[in-house]
C-alpha cells in the first residue's frame, strides 16, 4: 500500500502528522513533540504497512546560501542583481511561489538565523530520506492551488484536532499534495539555486518563462 504523509511543524505544540493512502482515505493522524526523533517514530507508525512511502514536510528543505545574489524585477519580468543593502535571503522555490501570488513566503535565511522551526525542519529532511521519498510543501500555496480545483479528494479525521485544528489541517493538505503531485497532477517549482524545490498539487499556469530558470544556471523547473 502506498502512504502519503503530511507533516506540520511547531516547536510550542509539537509537530502534526497525518497519513492518507492513494485514494485520499485518512489512515490516522498523530501528534509528536518537537523532538526528531519522536517525529521519526510516529511517522514509522504511520507508515508501518506502507510500501511506497512518500512524504510532505511544511519547511524548507535546506538553509538558504549567506546571500541570494538574484531578484526578481516584477516591472520588467526579468531577474536583477542584488543591489546594496538588500538582505538576499530565500530560495529559488520561494520567488516563484511568491512571483505567482500562491502564498507569501518567510524567506528563508542561512542556517545561524533560521529560527527553531526551520532548523528542525532541516534536521527532519535528513533524519527520513531513508523512509521514503521526502519533499518539500506550502499548504498556503497548496490551498490557493485547490481552491480553483474541484478534482482532488480528501477523507481526514479530526480526532487530537483540538490541539492545533489548524495544525492538523495543514499535515493533512501536506499529504494530499504529495499524493496529488505523485499520480501526475502536480508540480515541482524552483531547484535552480540548489537549495531544493517545492511540491504543488498543480502546474503552475501563465509563469514568466525567465521565472523558471535560476539566471546563473541552465536549471530549469
Amino acid at each position: 500500500m502506498n502512504v502519503f504523509i503530511g507533516i506540520d511543524i511547531s516547536e510550542r505544540r509539537g509537530c502534526s502528522i497525518a497519513a492518507i493512502d492513494q485514494s485520499g482515505r485518512s489512515l490516522g493522524c498523530r501528534w509528536s513533540t518537537s523532538e526528531v526523533d519522536d517525529v521519526v517514530g510516529s511517522v514509522r507508525l504511520l507508515t508501518r504497512d506502507g510500501t511506497g512511502i512518500d512524504i510532505g514536510i511544511d519547511s524548507p528543505r535546506r538553509p538558504a546560501d549567506v546571500g541570494r545574489k538574484w531578484y526578481w524585477d516584477r516591472r520588467t519580468l526579468g531577474w536583477r542583481p542584488r543591489l546594496p543593502g538588500e538582505q538576499g535571503w530565500g530560495r529559488h522555490c520561494e520567488v516563484v511561489v511568491s512571483v505567482m501570488k500562491l502564498a507569501n513566503p518567510q524567506w528563508t535565511p542561512p542556517e545561524a538565523a533560521a529560527p527553531g522551526w526551520m532548523r528542525l525542519g532541516f534536521s527532519l529532511f535528513a533524519a527520513l530520506e531513508g523512509l521514503g521519498e521526502v519533499h518539500e510543501v506550502f499548504p498556503t500555496a497548496s490551498y490557493a492551488q485547490l481552491a480553483e480545483s474541484a478534482e482532488a479528494r480528501l477523507e481526514m479525521s479530526f480526532y487530537g484536532s483540538a490541539k492545533g485544528r489548524k495544525d492538523v489541517l495543514d499535515a493533512y493538505i501536506g499529504a494530499l499534495t504529495v499524493l496529488e503531485y505523485k499520480i501526475g497532477n502536480g508540480f515541482a517549482v524552483g531547484g535552480g539555486d540548489d537549495l531544493g524545490t517545492i511540491v504543488l498539487p498543480r502546474p503552475v499556469l501563465n509563469a514568466p518563462a525567465d521565472l523558471c530558470v535560476w539566471p546563473s544556471t541552465s536549471h530549469a523547473v
